[in-house]
């Protein structure tokens, strides 16, 4: 656990200073330097480029993340891994921009009358595709080189700086608005071309593959890895985009920039479980190598409650100002209420599963996550399809909520079943006890006229009324003990 730790918190950090430019990008400059419209079609050409993206890999980055320890040898290179990756990646590449090219009369018709801007953009799509799918293959290479880290920093922090900039830019009138949208491809595809020249400078970038090391056995397991890697991530990355993508369909880009923003706040407490998925996939594709299963099952339960505790203090402090985010993004966003509550309580359910689907994708069960994550993406298009007419973007929301539960119970009971690993005990009743006790006790917290001020108090109340408890009742070991390490030290240095 102790690279899990040294590394969550530094990526942790970074997660969180990213998280602040976010805010200050979705919810202040999109609401007043962009129209509803324009913030949909920078979210849906993204969400196109990651969807095509992870279908162009073919597979290679969960081939990383399980069988670069078998290639793992400074000495030899690694065997020459990275160049195998990226001769994937340039195949996959090719064949998805002509699959992405074909489908463009299909695309254009649906847009007609609701999205047509996204037709005036439709080809920039492509060099995005191109630039996330390396910063993917560059990003996985520097995760199973026992850092996670690097790939959060130029994504998190400095990409979002980038768009900072370009957003206030535009906002004060310096460029256009066509400037502005080639300065905001330029800048996301920018992480990709820094890994590449960090790969450089650390000596990392082997691109001769050894062909030779990959006998038979080796290639017939990667082949599978790989095809039902396509089927997980592909799966995943459309659950994360699909809702997005539909209401653009189904609603037009005015909506689908609404659900844009309003789907950022709730989204705001899975960040802790990705940088925690990032850096711990690795350490638990070593330790099934070694069927060190207590490490596994160590993993699990002490990610799911700590992720949890953050998890849940993170969901009642946003939605115990919900009124405050409504006075910071303007009344054009108050259609997306809902949206916040329901992606954020579905949300919880993926936090309290810690690094499940790290477990069962490294394990020899891997094909089983693919068939859980395809069942769960046919489930939110049929649910969403369903929904999205009745109830418009809360009913994509809600399709979420309905889609994530039953996906993560299916995990549960798969690891319960098949190892024995659950990672639950009494301490979550007395957590969600807490929770809800904190939320009620909050209620009566009178609203003060500056919304700024309230924010800081009615934050600090919630903080302290949950965290307290949290502690003295030791709801986890690991944030106790971080607490306790850190009380020490300022201790010392007073």
């Amino acid at each position: 656990m102790g690279v899990i730790q040294k590394q969550s918190i530094s990526g942790t950090i970074y997660s969180y200073i990213g998280v602040i430019l976010g805010f200050v990008i979705t919810a202040i400059l999109y609401t007043r330097a962009l129209t509803t419209e324009q913030v949909g079609l920078l979210r849906v050409m993204v969400s196109y480029a990651t969807l095509f993206a992870l279908f162009a890999s073919l597979g290679i980055n969960a081939v990383s993340v399980r069988m670069f320890p078998y290639f793992r040898d400074k000495g030899k290179k690694h065997h020459g891994f990275l160049g195998l990756a990226l001769l994937v990646a340039l195949v996959g590449f090719l064949i998805t921009t002509i699959i992405f090219l074909l489908l463009r009369p299909y695309i254009a018709d649906q847009a007609q009358d609701k999205s047509e801007l996204f037709i005036e953009y439709f080809y920039y799509v492509i060099p995005l595709i191109f630039f996330t799918l390396l910063f993917n293959v560059f990003d996985t290479y520097y995760r199973v080189l026992y850092n996670a880290v690097k790939g959060i920093l130029v994504k998190e922090v400095i990409q979002r700086s980038g768009i900072l900039v370009v957003i206030i830019l535009y906002f004060i009138g310096t460029i256009g608005f066509h400037e502005m949208v080639l300065l905001y491809i330029l800048v996301m595809i920018s992480p990709s071309v820094l890994l590449f020249i960090s790969l450089i400078r650390s000596r990392q970038l082997f691109l001769k593959p050894d062909f030779g090391f990959l006998n038979k056995d080796l290639r017939k397991e990667m082949i599978s890895v790989g095809f039902y890697g396509i089927l997980a991530s592909y799966s995943g990355i459309l659950v994360m985009n699909i809702d997005v993508l539909m209401v653009n369909d189904m609603l037009g880009l005015t909506e689908a920039g609404i659900y844009t923003v309003t789907f950022y706040f709730g989204t705001l407490i899975l960040v802790p479980l990705r940088t925690m998925g990032k850096i711990s996939s690795v350490i638990i594709s070593d330790a099934w190598k070694k069927e060190d299963y207590q490490t596994i099952n160590s993993i699990y339960k002490k990610s799911s409650l700590s992720l949890s505790v953050v998890g849940i203090l993170l969901f009642i402090g946003i939605w115990g100002n919900i009124d405050n985010v409504f006075h910071i993004i303007n009344d054009d966003y108050l259609p997306g209420k809902m949206v916040i509550f329901y992606i954020g309580l579905a949300n919880l359910f993926d936090i309290a599963l810690g690094v499940s689907s790290h477990i069962i994708v490294n394990s020899k069960h891997y094909r089983y996550l693919s068939y859980f994550m395809v069942a769960l993406a046919i489930f939110l298009i049929l649910t969403n399809l369903i929904l999205i007419p009745i109830i418009g973007i809360v009913g994509a929301a809600i399709a979420s909520l309905i889609s994530k539960f039953l996906f993560n119970t299916i995990k549960f009971l798969f690891l319960y079943r098949k190892f024995g690993f659950q990672p639950f005990d009494m301490k979550y009743p007395l957590l969600i006890v807490i929770a809800l006790l904190t939320y009620w006790i909050s209620t009566f917290i009178p609203p003060f006229s500056n919304f700024i001020v309230d924010i800081i108090i009615r934050s600090a109340v919630i903080t302290i009324l949950f965290a307290v408890p949290v502690y003295y009742f030791r709801i986890s070991d690991d944030i106790n003990k971080k607490v306790n390490d850190t009380l020490l030290k300022l201790k010392a240095k007073i």
